[in-house]
C-alpha cells in the first residue's frame, strides 16, 4: 500500500493537484467575530479576501480540534499502513503540535510519522508535493520522510505585500512588525526564516518588488519546483510567471492563492514565489 501524505492548508497546494496526488489537506479555521469557516471548504481563497477588505472585524486563524485529525488519521488507516504528515512551521500555527498529539489518540494501527516543513505557503507545498511524488512512485515512509528532511532547507520564499495596514491592525507576524517603523510608503518582502516570518527588505514602488521576487527566484542555480501565488492580482501573477519562464518552463508553475493565515496579516495584494532547488 502506498504511502499517504497530508498536510495543512497553509501550504496553498491547489486543489486540483492535491487531488491528483492523493494529498489530503487538513482546513485551518479562519474566523471572522464569531462565525468559523473551515479554510477552502466552507470558505474559497476569493471569498476570504472580499470579506477582509469590507469587514470591520480582523480575521482569526486556529488549527482545527484534535478530533479532526484523528478522524483524519483513522480514515486513511483503512487505506494504507504508513501515513507522512507534513506540517507548516510550528512558529505559525499549532497544526505540528496537534498533529503530535493526534497520532497518540488514534483508534486504528498505524505507522504515523511527522515533520515540521518550518515553511509556509508553496514553499511547504513544494516539499509536501514532492514527498506526494515519491510515496506515489512506490517509496516507503523512511524513504518519504527523508525526502521531506532533505527538501527543507531547499525550500525557500519571498512575499511582496503593498500596505502596513493589515499589520497595524493588530496582525504582526514575529519580525515582520520591523516594518511599522516606516513612515514612507514602501512595499515591503517577507520571508520565512529558521520557520518565522522574517523581513527582508523594503522596495519603493511595485514594480521594484515584483522585479526583487523574480531576481530571487533566478538567483538559483537549480531548480526543480516553483511556484508563484497571489491573492487579489492575478495579472501580476501572469506577468511573473511569463518573466520566469526564461528560467523554468512556465507550464510547470505552478499558480496558488496565497492563505488566509498569512493574507489576513499582510492584506489582498500580497504576491509570491516558492522555490525549491539549490543555490550557489
Amino acid at each position: 500500500m502506498a504511502v499517504k501524505i497530508v498536510t495543512d492548508s497553509l501550504g496553498d497546494i491547489p486543489s486540483e493537484v492535491a487531488e491528483e496526488l492523493g494529498i489530503t489537506v487538513i482546513p485551518i479555521n479562519v474566523l471572522f467575530g464569531t462565525k468559523s469557516f473551515r479554510d477552502g471548504i466552507d470558505l474559497t481563497t476569493d471569498q476570504f479576501y472580499h470579506k477582509l477588505k469590507h469587514s470591520k472585524i480582523l480575521p482569526v486563524t486556529l488549527v482545527p480540534s484534535l478530533s479532526v485529525f484523528v478522524q483524519t488519521y483513522d480514515k486513511l488507516a483503512g487505506e494504507t499502513d504508513e501515513i507522512a504528515v507534513i506540517t507548516n512551521s510550528h512558529k505559525l500555527s499549532a497544526s505540528y503540535e496537534s498533529t503530535l498529539q493526534a497520532k497518540e489518540l488514534m483508534k486504528k494501527k498505524c505507522r504515523v510519522e511527522v515533520v515540521d516543513s518550518l515553511w509556509a505557503v508553496m514553499a511547504q507545498g513544494l516539499i509536501v508535493i514532492a514527498a506526494a511524488r515519491a510515496a506515489n512512485a512506490g517509496a516507503k515512509l523512511d524513504e518519504v520522510m527523508a525526502l521531506a528532511r532533505r527538501n527543507i532547507p531547499r525550500a525557500d520564499v519571498r512575499m511582496a505585500f503593498d500596505t502596513l495596514d493589515y499589520l497595524k491592525r493588530g496582525g504582526r507576524i514575529g519580525k515582520a512588525q520591523a516594518f511599522l517603523g516606516s513612515k514612507l510608503r514602501v512595499t515591503p518582502i517577507l520571508g520565512i526564516r529558521d520557520g518565522g516570518v522574517f523581513p527582508f527588505v523594503r522596495e519603493h514602488t511595485r514594480a521594484k518588488a515584483i522585479d526583487y521576487l523574480y531576481d530571487f527566484a533566478m538567483s538559483f542555480s537549480h531548480i526543480d519546483e516553483l511556484a508563484v501565488e497571489h491573492a487579489t492580482t492575478p495579472d501580476e501573477a501572469d506577468e511573473l510567471a511569463e518573466r520566469l519562464s526564461s528560467k523554468f518552463p512556465k507550464e510547470r508553475i505552478y499558480r496558488s492563492k496565497v492563505s488566509p493565515v498569512i493574507g489576513a496579516h499582510v492584506g489582498p495584494h500580497i504576491l509570491a514565489v516558492s522555490v525549491l532547488g539549490d543555490k550557489g
